[in-house]
């Protein structure tokens, strides 16, 4: 949709709510570039605010509530009308999405994979026994542990450059993040290596960004709807699908990542034991108009082989 054919004039000003982390804001200032290009006439402005997630650092993610904690002030602001969208990373996205939201668009994918960053060792493989590698997901710990049982893994949290920073005091031998993160920062040279997705299959939504608003407001939607890339936005809607029927909480090691390939979405999933003890992984391929269908049977299929009482044991609850 264009401002041609919208059935809406264009905006005059559209506010942003944003977290504070200098990847957030570099996130909503590109966001914001976008939609200045798209209509010039516009004033889009930036609200930062900090999130519960950002303020409790001293526990692991998976103990105070998940990612939705990165979310909830900024979808606050929206309700209160005090911003008219939200720039999400859409892995940190909640795979249900309260009824009063709506995820218009989702934007071209950046690197999605996991990268490996240390200032001594250029690889997992490199790294000796007993070597502490700092990861704030579960995910990661789970796919690192099942393959490399002799390193010892260690809950890292904090912003970017607190990860970074906690690496150069030399508390972590190597510590894991995400690529796109990095290069969108300009920070590329400390990626030592990106990690295969056979190593380490990224998370749901990993490298897209997301751009959330009221449901209600329809003139929003229809505003933001061109920023969308419709390939990615099949591929993380396979990814989100599979998590979801998964639980889809932090608790459950849970790694999507889908592609388009010869015409066709190709979706990988796993799910496993936070120690690595346990993973079930498996694929599907089909439609990329069916990807949500593709994820949720993915997803059933796993818990089908065995994965339903993994993630019920995880989780306090039935899948």
């Amino acid at each position: 949709m264009t401002e041609e054919n919208s059935a809406f004039p264009p905006p005059s000003r559209l506010v942003i709510a944003t977290r504070e982390s200098r990847l957030a804001l570099w996130q909503a200032q590109f966001v914001k570039a976008r939609l200045e290009a798209l209509y010039p006439a516009c004033r889009v402005e930036l609200l930062g605010m900090t999130t519960r997630g950002d303020r409790i650092l001293d526990r692991p993610l998976a103990k105070v509530g998940g990612k939705g904690l990165f979310v909830k002030e900024l979808e606050t602001a929206l309700l209160a009308g005090e911003a008219d969208l939200a720039v999400h990373s859409m892995k940190d996205v909640p795979m249900v999405l309260d009824e009063a939201f709506a995820l218009p668009a989702t934007l071209a994918r950046e690197e999605p994979a996991d990268a490996f960053v240390s200032n001594r060792y250029a690889s997992l493989d490199d790294l000796p026994p007993g070597a502490v590698v700092g990861t704030s997901s579960l995910r990661r710990q789970a796919q690192v542990i099942a393959q490399y049982p002799y390193l010892a893994v260690s809950p890292l949290r904090g912003n970017l450059d607190t990860r970074l920073r906690k690496l150069d005091e030399g508390q972590f031998d190597a510590i894991i993040l995400a690529a796109a993160g990095l290069r969108r920062l300009g920070l590329g040279e400390r990626i030592r290596a990106v990690l295969p997705v056979e190593v380490s299959l990224p998370a749901a939504g990993q490298g897209a960004l997301g751009i959330e608003c009221l449901a209600e407001r329809a003139e929003v939607r229809s505003w933001l709807a061109p920023l969308g890339d419709p390939f990615t936005t099949a591929c993380v809607a396979a990814e989100r699908a599979f998590a979801r029927v998964l639980g889809g909480s932090c608790e459950v090691p849970i790694a999507a990542y889908a592609v388009r390939e010869s015409g066709e979405l190709w979706l990988r999933g796993r799910v496993a034991e936070p120690d690595g003890s346990r993973i079930y992984g498996g694929e599907i391929r089909g439609p990329l108009a069916e990807a949500s269908r593709l994820g949720e049977t993915l997803a059933q299929r796993l818990l089908d082989e065995g994965a339903a009482e993994l993630v019920a044991t995880l989780s306090g609850g039935a899948a």
